[in-house]
């Protein structure tokens, strides 16, 4: 009788000790289930372990949900898995794919936004990246409305979508994109600068509006103070601005823009066009960065009213007609010919 139970025992040790293995090799031998090079699995906020077990079982990226929820158990982070879109490239064992969700690495891309960038241009981008198409980003930064309290005549959000990266999930749309622009620029224009552009005279929509102009002026960080300085010269004197760039982007808005500025269309009668009309252009023509917004509420101190391209993506400045004509001389006409 006791040999039996000895026995019994043995054997029933020898099986635990089998399906021990046979569990721990499941847990952390890698496993790929599913065809392909990827695979992405979602879980929203409040998925349980075990709804999650079902999903990544279902997905082919753990071999069942069993080994998933032991393995959650044993690595003792049951309680710290998190939602979120996951992407899983390759084999992963249990323990691998438990970690990866403790850790929240949720599938994002990032996409960057430079300074200057007009809602059009912008668009382009985010279409190119593959988040979306122009159109619906065109159609999202339509809504002037999430800035009306600090821009009351924003027909659009051109000038108020913050140049940055944004990291984005597959699930992210043009709307929610355009929105968190807007937030960011919000936190970029503090409360700080708001009160110095209230101090200068200045609505946010005047202080977009230029700063804009200054960031398609020049990418020197040195020179938009400068620059700044210049054109809020020539407003103090009734003098207009007569800046290219509002140019292009009239020329933009009317399908006439090739990459090429001609002396006719310094001419155009368009409402953009700081050569014909006085004082600054309707609203924003791209997106200004933080050091634009700053330059045109803390200016340099310079009686400067004029500024010719060295060519190298710098600028002389002039405070009278006669030096700023002996800069373009020097620096355009002379260099022009000798080409």
């Amino acid at each position: 009788m006791i040999r039996r139970l000895v026995l019994l025992l043995f054997v029933l040790l020898v099986a635990a000790g089998a399906g021990a293995w046979w569990m721990y090799h499941r847990l952390v031998t890698p496993f790929q289930g599913y065809a392909g090079d990827e695979v992405f699995v979602g879980f929203p906020a409040g998925t349980s372990v075990s709804a999650m077990a079902e999903a990544l079982a279902e997905a082919g990226v753990v071999r069942d949900a069993l080994t998933f929820r032991v393995a959650a158990r044993m690595s003792g982070q049951e309680r710290r898995l998190q939602a979120g879109e996951y992407r899983f490239a390759g084999p992963a064992s249990s323990f691998e794919v438990v970690d990866k969700l403790a850790r929240g690495e949720v599938y994002l891309r990032p996409i960057t936004f430079r300074e200057g960038l007009t809602i059009r241009e912008m668009a382009a981008h985010f279409e190119t990246m593959g988040f979306g198409t122009a159109d619906a980003f065109l159609e999202a930064a339509s809504r002037g409305a999430l800035v009306q309290d600090l821009d009351p005549d924003a027909g659009n959000l051109e000038g108020y979508l913050f140049p940055s990266t944004y990291t984005l999930s597959r699930s992210t749309t043009a709307e929610q994109l355009v929105e968190t622009m807007v937030s960011t620029f919000r936190a970029a224009f503090t409360p700080a600068l708001r009160a110095e552009a209230e101090a200068a005279g200045l609505s946010v929509r005047e202080v977009v509006t230029l700063a804009s102009v200054v960031e398609r002026e020049t990418g020197h960080p040195e020179e938009r103070p400068m620059v700044a300085a210049v054109f809020l010269n020539r407003l103090r004197i009734g003098m207009p601005l007569q800046t290219d760039p509002t140019v292009i982007y009239a020329m933009m808005l009317t399908g006439r823009w090739d990459g090429n500025i001609r002396r006719s269309d310094l001419q155009m009668d368009h409402p953009y066009n700081t050569y014909r009309n006085p004082g600054l252009p309707p609203g924003p023509i791209a997106a200004p960065g933080l050091a634009s917004i700053e330059a045109v509420l803390r200016p340099a101190d310079v009686p400067y009213l004029y500024f010719v391209s060295r060519n190298d993506g710098t600028h002389v400045f002039a405070q009278t007609l006669a030096e700023h004509n002996r800069n373009v001389l020097e620096w355009q006409i002379r260099r022009r010919q000798a080409r």
